[in-house]
């Protein structure tokens, strides 16, 4: 297990440059939340909770979970501001094991898996300008493969090749030095920002001249008992908006380019996440006043309402609706930048912990070399690339991050469970910043987060168990991986 007398070999020489302040850091928090998730999962939570009450409490309950646990790695980060940074703060406090079993997921389908599913969502929207961008288009088709009762199509489409040269385009731009990835950052997470903020102002001036469906406001609270049951079938239907919120934490893998990033890696945690997470809430509100809550398969936007949204595309059924046939090609746009930029800030930060592993001789020894000129880690982010083009290609991505929802949450779990173990083991250690409200939010995020653990295990068991399985394959590949570097069998 790692003391306070080890030291890291990337904190004993560090390569990489202090080149991001408070606005970069906070636009890669903000950047890398806003996917496609924001404009189309709230036909699945509506489709879970059938209540709209219930619908924006998830909302609710996702953005303060959120914030708890953003401004309780705040403490993490300004304490160790290191490349690498979640899968450093599990190191130090339960020991080298459990930082490798985070990377190890990471790499295999978190981080690459979400690349490859927002790479495609890039695609798949600007496939609305331009038709020959499409899944049914296919270049190459070699069948189909079956691996584990799944069938894995052998196919090659417009929309991949199109998803494969975006990740690969933003990965070798973020090789040209940090500040060009940031500049890239701060470009699109403005738009993107922007594009929100305009649909909640329509929804808005919609309010303003239309009362909310009758149906909508008559069964507000349906369905709402205030019991266990209750309780887990909104638990269950956190799933989307906790996801669509993930990816705050990215910004801590940059740790050791952040300038002054005591003060900075806490302060962008906390303004860019409850930034997102009050302008996520507005827009589901803005989708409950423009569309009826209580819709039906079929028809047109109005008659689907939220939770039968034509693919799920609630923001453009509502952009349809407030603005007629111009709204769709409004929101096709407004997600190309969303996604865009969120490829970019995963690109960007993702590269880091694999940097961080290999400098500890948990990766391949090349991925934790930097550029001579650029100073970034060029290795490790097109190492990146190719394995999210990868996933890109077996077109199974969407259920890879599926099976992960569970050992996702379990990283979050353990890693705030760091801040208590570390004030314990090391008391005197520099803690610039200290979680707000320690023990106490803290203690509720991890209470309330093991509940959400049960209900999906209890209600996703196989995908659940599957996710653990990713992580467990981890642990002997973490001890061969020490025996090959060590050259002898690793201590117990």
């Amino acid at each position: 297990m790692a003391t306070s007398s080890t030291t890291p070999a990337s904190a004993q020489t560090p390569e990489l440059v202090k080149g991001l302040g408070l606005l970069d850091a906070t636009t890669i928090v903000m950047g890398s939340m806003i996917g496609s998730g924001i404009f189309i999962v709230a036909a699945d939570v509506a489709r879970q909770v059938r209540s709209p009450g219930l619908f924006l409490l998830s909302w609710v309950i996702s953005g303060v979970m959120t914030i708890i646990a953003a401004i309780s790695y705040g403490e993490l980060a300004g304490m160790m501001p290191r490349a690498g940074g979640q899968y450093v703060y599990l190191r130090e406090a339960f020991g080298p094991l459990f930082g490798f079993l985070y990377g190890w997921t990471l790499f295999l389908v978190i981080q690459t898996g979400t690349l490859a599913a927002v790479a495609v969502g890039f695609g798949k929207f600007l496939g609305v300008f331009a038709p020959w961008v499409s899944a049914h288009n296919i270049l190459v088709n070699l069948g189909t493969l079956p691996v584990f009762g799944h069938s894995i199509a052998l196919t090659f489409s417009s929309q991949q090749l199109i998803a494969i040269v975006a990740l690969g385009f933003l990965s070798v731009v973020n090789v040209f030095g940090l500040r060009v990835g940031a500049w890239v950052q701060n470009i699109f997470t403005f738009l993107k920002v922007a594009a929100l903020v305009g649909l909640v102002a329509g929804g808005a001036w919609w309010a303003f001249g239309h009362p909310a469906p009758a149906a909508s406001q008559q069964g507000f609270w349906q369905g709402a008992h205030w019991d266990l049951a209750t309780l887990t079938v909104v638990s269950v239907a956190l799933v989307g908006p906790l996801f669509s919120s993930d990816a705050w934490n990215n910004v801590t893998f940059t740790g050791e380019e952040v300038i002054n990033p005591k003060r900075n890696l806490p302060l962008a945690l906390f303004i860019g996440t409850i930034t997102v997470c009050a302008i996520y809430f507005a827009c589901n509100w803005a989708y409950y006043r423009v569309l009826p809550f209580f819709g039906s398969p079929g028809g047109g936007a109005w008659e689907r309402g939220i939770p039968y949204a034509a693919e799920d595309r609630v923001a453009t059924a509502a952009m349809q609706v407030m603005l007629g046939g111009r709204g769709e090609g409004l929101m096709a746009a407004a997600i190309m930048i969303s996604t865009f930029g969120c490829i970019n800030g995963m690109v960007l930060a993702g590269a880091r912990v694999y940097y961080a592993m290999a400098k500890d001789g948990l990766f391949f020894p090349s991925v934790g070399s930097v550029n001579p000129k650029y100073h970034t880690p060029a290795v490790s982010l097109m190492v990146q690339a190719a394995w999210g083009a990868l996933l890109t290609l077996t077109g199974t991505y969407s259920e890879l991050l599926e099976y992960v929802i569970f050992a996702v949450v379990l990283f979050y779990i353990l890693t705030i469970a760091g801040i208590f173990r570390l004030r314990r083991t090391r008391p005197d250690a520099p803690r610039p910043y200290r979680a707000w409200g320690y023990p106490v939010l803290p203690g509720l995020y991890i209470l309330f987060a093991l509940f959400v653990e049960w209900a999906l295990l209890w209600h996703n068991a196989a995908r659940s168990a599957a996710g653990l399985c990713i992580v467990a394959l981890g642990i002997p590949v973490f001890y061969l991986w020490r025996r090959g570097r060590e050259g002898q069998a690793p201590e117990p």
